[in-house]
């Protein structure tokens, strides 16, 4: 499986589709936890905006969703017509097509193919109230067994990001290239997880100490524990969203010892239930 020449993915955004009544306690929360600022509303009812950081480029974007909440990817590319066809090509079904090309993967995570803005500049990590360090990075796709090889050679074949670690575990990211604000962690589900269909979630670079110091201050603005492993915390934001606060650098990503999440945490603690 591989992708045309066609297109060339420049940046990623995650977007925070959230449920029209939790909408502003939602935009609240993550304005708070990124130290951004809303930008002008955009969308026939003014249901989207950009969430604009101090410094760098913005890769945050929220979304009135009835049907949220949900996150879903937009990656930014050079020739939206060429990655459309390339992602259609590796198995994508397009659902919508106007500027941006809306799709969904052949295990059915939504996506969109949007033109390149001119981002380059990822944002420095966010110093918190109570002194923590933290920066959103990643998004975790997590696909149910029987889709995983499939979905791994999707994304990979989409975004040219090689598979960066052992595919027999269960959480394998995507090698981002440096610069790109959004890397693609894929994880596989427990075979009694009962989701059919890709779904995915946001996760939070927060390493050593500072991420039980970061966990309280996301509860001081409305977010509550869900449950606490020993390498990440599974939290709700105030709109219903799940995501995870994880014991990696807000610098490089990674956990101590450059992985990711090493392989002894992670099969004992599958974040299978977010």
């Amino acid at each position: 499986m591989s992708a045309s020449v066609g297109a060339r993915v420049v940046w990623a955004t995650i977007f925070l589709d959230l449920p029209g009544d939790r909408f502003s306690d939602g935009v609240a929360f993550w304005q708070a936890v990124t130290a951004t600022h809303l930008s002008t509303p955009r969308g026939p009812d003014g249901e989207f905006a950009t969430l604009l950081p101090p410094d760098g480029d913005a890769f945050l974007r929220v979304q009135r969703f009835d049907d949220g909440p949900r996150v879903h990817l937009d990656l930014h590319v050079d020739d939206v017509p060429a990655a459309a066809a390339d992602a259609a090509g590796l198995g994508a079904t397009e659902l919508y097509r106007e500027e941006h090309v809306v799709l969904a993967s052949p295990g059915g995570f939504v996506f969109c193919v949007v033109p390149d803005g001119g981002e380059r500049r990822r944002p420095a990590p966010v110093d918190g109230p109570r002194g923590g360090r933290a920066r959103v990075d990643q998004l975790c796709l997590d696909i149910p067994a029987p889709l995983v090889e499939r979905e791994r050679a999707f994304w990979s074949a989409l975004t040219g990001w090689a598979v960066a670690g052992d595919t027999a575990r269960e959480l394998v990211p995507l090698a981002r290239p440096d610069g790109m604000p959004v890397r693609l962690l894929l994880q596989r589900l427990g075979d009694d997880d009962g989701r059919t269909h890709v779904t995915g979630h946001v996760d939070v670079a927060a390493a050593g100490p500072d991420r039980d110091v970061v966990v309280a201050e996301h509860v001081d603005l409305g977010a509550r524990v869900v449950e606490r492993f020993a390498r990440w915390t599974v939290m709700r934001d105030p709109a219903g969203v799940l995501y995870c606060l994880t014991g990696r650098s807000p610098d490089t990503g990674l956990a101590p010892g450059g992985l990711v999440d090493p392989p002894d945490i992670a099969a004992r603690h599958p974040r299978r239930r977010v």
